[in-house]
């Protein structure tokens, strides 16, 4: 959009309101930006970022003052022949490029509801004598009004004292208009807090009165603030997403009797089983090796950056001790571990959320993305620890299409991938918002019964009595066979058959996203969106072994829990399996997606713990071993005439480190002749069905389902 002849002359007749109106652009139609005048000054604002009033620059040009970075925000605006404005240039510090903003609606009404925060710092003593800080914000004026508000408390390794209350009303609007006490602590050890920072630190049984950790920080850290904090109405809810998440579950362990409500969102929950650190065994080295460093080499939370592609690192480096080593963080105690703890020993047991939850003793909120990259595992992990025991029907999941914490933005897209509505401004406020306005001000509107997730595919939600759901779903396999063929038909035949034979080269592993690949935080990374990068950037490689069904004359849904189930073999002593469930769009679908190869469900199994966790063994060579696993929870169409595509691969790096494929104790420290190619084997005969076990969903399901489920 360029601006015309027109655009270069004054605003005319109507003055500044003849730029007044409501913008947005073609790619993000949802995010939408507001042009009005106040007090006779022009500005820009959005439902989630507060207004900025602009300057003229002569012409149609307008911008705001540089901030403390020397960045503004500029407005070019563009007319048509008849001089009307119809859009506008927009620059701003968020965008990497100008955005191309069309005029579409003349309204002057506001668009955000940001409210005024009044801010105060504060540092509470814990029951040991260490002093934690916090900053504490509330509505300007309730501290003298007479409105008893209740506190929501976010407790969180990343740093507080940067906090404004434009950020309260960014992070959370809904929340933010209604009123709370907002309060954001710096847990022990990080920042500005005193005492001694332990990753994850285990809840400690029988303690005595001086013993701590995240359940008494965080009641004490309650009872300080109902002690000082006037104009409250006794009520705490917690909410935090990743690490914050697992110190909101910490809230809900041995609880506060101020605490009423929790949401741990996307929470670290067992970061050995299936959360950040190891999956099923296999170690997420790029992940362990950057996040390590950014919380334990430091106070605040610096990332690692990283001037060549990790592939290229990590490979050189040989396993995890070298790499380790070059970057002198051999000593941090989390590294340690790894070092020293491959398996799954009492130090992550104990790190580990889901053995303390045996009864529910607050509203819990879980909250999940399928395409989360860090902790997809632990929301469905600490929902089905909880709802056993959920008596009083208090326990709930959201399930969606989100990646890490990405509920938090409008969650239209994710990558290349529309889901044709704000996913995520929906689930905030249908939602989050009504479950915190019913339990800390007894507000009427929350009416999730159980379960919300949205349907991918289909791109809708639904709402279930349980998850997985029970009703309405039929268990069926889809068969691994010769020939590259993917079926629901059982193989027949030789009962020796092998569906795909491959070389795993530790010399050539198989690269998890594009290259070249930054690290986890770094500048410019995709980590974010790696789980919906196109997997055709690997499904030609001769060590990925890809089957197909036919092109779908129906919708297929899927819908909880997917598990593989190989049977196979390697001529190596240990091995990896990597599982990809695979959405193939059709050739004539509309750009970007035609030929798509979208990731619905994946997972990886180190060989060694094919039979335990905590006792890891060799492989026979040559040996038939059936390996089976959890791919997790699913919500997704496969459309007519797109097609299911599995992939199994046996590596994924450098995410994850490279298996030697000869048997040594410890990998971490495995030498350089350890790693050697090898041969694997998958078989698919009525012997050794290789398969998927796919939970697909009738007509009658999701929001459809029976009054009696319900």
């Amino acid at each position: 959009m360029g601006v015309t002849l027109a655009a270069a002359q004054a605003p005319g007749e109507h003055g500044l309101d003849a730029y007044v109106g409501r913008y947005r652009t073609a790619d993000a139609p949802e995010l939408v930006h507001a042009v009005r005048v106040e007090n006779g000054r022009l500005g820009i604002e959005e439902e989630r970022s507060p207004r900025v009033e602009l300057t003229a620059q002569g012409g149609d040009r307008y911008a705001s003052a540089k901030d403390r970075q020397g960045l503004q925000v500029v407005l070019t605006f563009a007319r048509d022949g008849s001089g009307r404005v119809t859009g506008a240039t927009y620059a701003s510090p968020d965008s990497a490029e100008p955005l191309q903003l069309t005029r579409f609606d003349e309204s002057a009404a506001p668009l955000n509801h940001f409210r005024a925060y009044s801010r105060q710092v504060v540092m509470m003593p814990m029951r040991d004598g260490v002093k934690l800080h916090a900053v504490v914000f509330r509505p300007a004026g309730s501290e003298t009004n007479g409105e008893k508000l209740p506190f929501l408390l976010v407790r969180t390794p990343y740093g507080t004292d940067g906090y404004t209350s434009d950020d309260v009303n960014r992070a959370k609007p809904e929340l933010a208009a209604s009123g709370y006490i907002f309060v954001f602590a710096d847990i022990r050890g990080r920042y500005e807090s005193e005492g001694q920072f332990v990753m994850n630190r285990p809840v400690v049984t029988h303690r005595s009165n001086k013993d701590v950790d995240e359940t008494t920080d965080t009641r004490d850290t309650i009872d300080w603030l109902l002690k000082n904090v006037p104009n409250q109405n006794g009520r705490v809810g917690v909410v935090g997403v990743s690490y914050p998440g697992f110190l909101a579950m910490m809230a809900g362990i041995d609880a506060h009797p101020a605490v009423k409500a929790i949401s741990p969102q996307a929470p670290m929950t067992d970061v050995w089983m299936g959360d950040d650190f190891f999956h099923n065994g296999a170690f997420r080295e790029t992940y362990g090796f950057d996040y390590v460093q950014q919380l334990e080499a430091q106070k605040t939370d610096a990332r690692v950056e990283s001037n060549e592609d990790t592939y290229d690192f990590f490979l050189r480096q040989g396993n995890f001790a070298g790499a380790a080593t070059s970057a002198g963080m051999t000593n941090l105690p989390t590294a340690k571990a790894f070092l020293t703890q491959p398996t799954y020993t009492k130090f992550w047991k104990d790190m580990a959320v889901q053995r303390d939850l045996t009864k529910v003793e607050v509203p819990t909120l879980e909250v999940g993305g399928y395409w989360d990259q860090e902790d997809m595992w632990g929301p469905q992990a600490e929902y089905a620890a909880l709802e056993p025991h959920d008596a009083k029907h208090e326990v709930f999941l959201v399930l969606g299409p989100w990646n890490h914490g990405g509920w938090g933005g409008s969650g239209a897209r994710l990558g290349a991938v529309e889901f044709g509505q704000p996913t995520g401004d929906e689930y905030r406020k249908s939602i989050e918002a009504p479950f915190f306005e019913k339990y800390l001000k007894d507000r009427a509107g929350y009416d999730l019964q159980n379960t919300a997730s949205f349907r991918t595919g289909a791109d809708q939600w639904e709402r279930y009595a349980a998850w997985p759901p029970k009703v309405g779903v039929e268990a069926k396999r889809l068969y691994l066979q010769p020939e590259k063929r993917l079926s629901f038909a059982a193989p027949t035949g030789d009962y020796d058959v092998k569906a795909a034979a491959y070389v795993a080269d530790p010399a050539n592993p198989v690269p998890y996203r594009h290259r070249p690949i930054q690290a986890t935080y770094g500048t410019g990374s995709k980590w974010r969106t790696w789980l919906v990068e196109d997997q055709r950037f690997v499904t030609g490689r001769k060590d990925v072994a890809a089957f197909e069904t036919p092109v779908l004359d129906s919708d297929v849904t899927v819908t909880g829990d997917v598990v593989a189930d190989l049977f196979a073999s390697t001529t190596g002593e240990d091995g990896d399996w990597v599982v990809k469930l695979i959405d193939v769009y059709p050739e004539d679908a509309t750009a970007p997606m035609a030929g798509y190869q979208l990731m619905i469900a994946d997972e990886i199994l180190r060989g060694r713990y094919r039979k335990s966790f905590e006792q890891p063994e060799a492989v026979k060579p040559g040996e038939v071993n059936e390996y089976r696993w959890s791919l997790h929870g699913v919500d997704h169409t496969f459309l007519k005439g797109h097609r299911l595509m599995v992939e199994v691969q046996s590596s994924w790096f450098p995410l994850y480190d490279r298996n030697p494929q000869t048997w040594v104790p410890n990998i971490m420290t495995a030498p350089a002749g350890a790693y050697k190619a090898e041969t694997v084997s998958i078989f698919g005969s009525p012997k050794y069905p290789s398969h998927l076990e796919l939970p697909i969903m009738g007509e009658a399901g999701g929001s459809q389902q029976t009054a009696a489920e319900r």
